[in-house]
């Protein structure tokens, strides 16, 4: 295997960031779920305390909203990042990923093809995640994103709950495919 280009400080901290913010942000989300009735909490599904975190309705939703902005405020360093270092040509999807995914038999050549297919589709899905949720917390501040979702707050909590299971999903994806890609080195050349 080829030695693998050191990770920037930046790389390192956004991932460290990421991984705290999205950690507070399902812990949180559980205790939101499991203190309010609309959501089932109370009288439906009840989630263990040591998995929550806000202590109640209230506090859940302050820490949710503390770590997504946290977590959207990293993600806008990482776009501003990608964009002065010119990494994006290389992050995203292009007519030569489809095409090796059609026509190729090398294993790290698909792998990074597909990475590059998951980073690009989670793009719009981290976007309406936060615009979702911003339009929940903040509907009278942000009606215009209450307006995108047909002015409905049933279709806000839709497209936000209908994010959680696909980011969920996205992370052990990139997981695996980065340790197709580089093995155990390149994951830990991401924090360490």
């Amino acid at each position: 295997m080829k030695t693998l280009p050191p990770q920037s400080i930046a790389i390192k901290l956004l991932h460290w960031v990421n991984l705290a913010s999205v950690f507070m942000m399902l812990l949180s989300g559980l205790q939101i779920y499991d203190a309010n009735p609309v959501f089932g909490g109370r009288s439906g599904i009840h989630i263990p305390p040591a998995l929550l975190l806000g202590g109640w309705l209230a506090g859940g939703r302050d820490w949710h909203f503390a770590a997504m902005t946290l977590f959207s405020l990293n993600l806008l360093a990482y776009g501003i990042y990608i964009l002065f270092s010119k990494r994006w040509k290389i992050r995203f999807v292009s007519g030569k990923d489809l095409q090796a995914i059609a026509q190729s038999s090398n294993p790290q050549r698909l792998a990074y093809s597909w990475h590059r297919i998951a980073y690009t589709v989670i793009v719009p899905v981290l976007l309406t995640a936060i615009l979702s949720g911003i339009g929940m917390y903040k509907s009278a501040q942000f009606d215009w994103i209450v307006k995108l979702f047909g002015d409905d707050w049933q279709a806000l909590r839709i497209a936000h709950f209908m994010t959680v299971p696909i980011v969920l999903v996205f992370i052990p994806i990139h997981v695996l495919l980065a340790l197709r890609v580089g093995k155990r080195k390149l994951i830990e050349s991401m924090f360490w």
